[in-house]
């Protein structure tokens, strides 16, 4: 999280454990609707595309061009 901060950006401690619960969150909320997408498709492994389409379901396509970059690259090693 430092990292897309400025360099002299001070984080509250309160700050970074709220943000780590949001992220956990989002993650969960994410995973439970890959989840139930592969469940529906009689299958018991998610995949990345589980996590693309439910990222695409929930509305949040823009996340999803970025993971499908990088799940494209990551099949080609």
């Amino acid at each position: 999280m430092r990292k897309a901060l400025p360099a002299d950006a001070k984080l509250a401690k309160d700050a970074q454990e709220c943000m780590q619960q949001c992220v956990s969150e989002f993650v969960s909320f994410i995973a439970s609707e890959a989840a139930e997408n592969a469940q529906r498709e009689k299958r018991k492994t998610v995949t990345g595309d589980d996590i693309l389409v439910a990222l695409k379901q929930l509305g949040f396509e823009n996340y999803g061009e970025v993971l499908r970059v990088y799940l494209s690259k990551l099949r080609d090693l």
